[in-house]
């Protein structure tokens, strides 16, 4: 069975999920190495790619893995959704021990997974966390090798956002009114 991270009840309408409340876990401060905990959550392998966007249940705002949010990810031990290295960068969420341990034992560096000793893993662990239904996951590959992804990082994601924000034109979005007949106009 591979460990679970990030699978908070408001996460998901599934009830009893096995990380409780999201609420529980913030801490003011994160890890001393949080910064190498969130890239390696970043980098897992993509189980399922799900097309959905979502926002913190926590704030209600957009962030980096808004979209794509409950796709899954795994280094073979571990299973989360996407968007949990956002919640443990930005709420520093408490991590197990075991996995913080594991991350450490690997220097940070997500490793090949051999998909005949991971898909039994998987198979029994999925339907925990929601997926009974889904197509059981399955490779062509024989083994999964870490493949540089581009992840946008929360400050390249802020700046962004604050750009956007600082672009947006002032006043009403709705159509300007038309003037009314007969109005007679000054010159």
């Amino acid at each position: 069975m591979l460990g679970l991270l990030g699978f908070y009840d408001e996460l998901d309408n599934c009830s009893g999920q096995s990380n409780g409340s999201i609420r529980d876990a913030v801490q003011p401060v994160g890890q001393p190495d949080e910064v190498d905990l969130v890239a390696y959550l970043d980098a897992g392998h993509v189980l399922i790619d799900v097309m959905e966007g979502g926002h913190d249940v926590i704030t209600g705002s957009a962030h980096r893995h808004s979209p794509g949010c409950s796709s899954l990810m795994t280094d073979g031990s571990w299973l989360w959704r996407q968007d949990f290295p956002h919640y443990v960068e930005t709420h520093h969420l408490s991590l197990p021990d075991a996995f913080i341990e594991h991350v450490r034992s690997l220097n940070y560096r997500m490793p090949t997974i051999a998909v005949a000793q991971f898909a039994p893993h998987y198979d029994e662990t999925t339907p925990l966390v929601g997926w009974a239904s889904a197509i059981p996951w399955r490779s062509a590959a024989t083994t999964l090798v870490p493949q540089p992804r581009a992840v946008t990082s929360k400050a390249q994601f802020d700046a962004a956002t604050l750009a956007q924000e600082r672009n947006r034109p002032h006043g009403s979005w709705g159509r300007p009114r038309k003037p009314r007949r007969g109005a007679i106009s000054e010159e």
